[in-house]
């Protein structure tokens, strides 16, 4: 029997994206120590939104990713509301992103892709 995942998303720019696919798409790379938080969201519109609206106009490019983490490791973070019912994140300390990474199941997954024109 699987073990239960959930699934999650998170909006990227071009060199978070370079740094997922030197990892072979398993791993997120680790956070800046200005990055004290990885927040993946739970839904793919918020990811969009992300990454259309902010990564684009940080970055010149956004990028949504998709991947599945174990329900089991999960379970031990609440998620959290940024702004609002449909702003929907957990909050991973930095210190624990290798144990994040190591619960992903598969592949990391680039689900849609942006550019400035795209930005709102």
């Amino acid at each position: 029997m699987t073990e239960p995942t959930t699934t999650l998303w998170r909006p990227v720019g071009p060199k978070e994206l370079a740094l997922i696919r030197d990892s072979g798409m398993r791993a997120f790379p680790p956070r800046l120590p200005e990055q004290p938080i990885f927040y993946p969201v739970t839904t793919e519109d918020y990811a969009i939104k992300i990454a259309r609206d902010w990564n684009v106009r940080a970055s010149g490019s956004g990028y949504v990713t998709r991947f599945e983490v174990r329900k089991s490791y999960l379970d031990q973070y609440r998620v959290e509301e940024a702004g609002g019912r449909a702003h929907q994140e957990y909050w991973i300390p930095a210190e624990d992103l290798d144990n994040f990474n190591a619960a992903i199941v598969g592949e990391i997954v680039v689900t849609r892709e942006y550019w400035p024109d795209d930005a709102e």
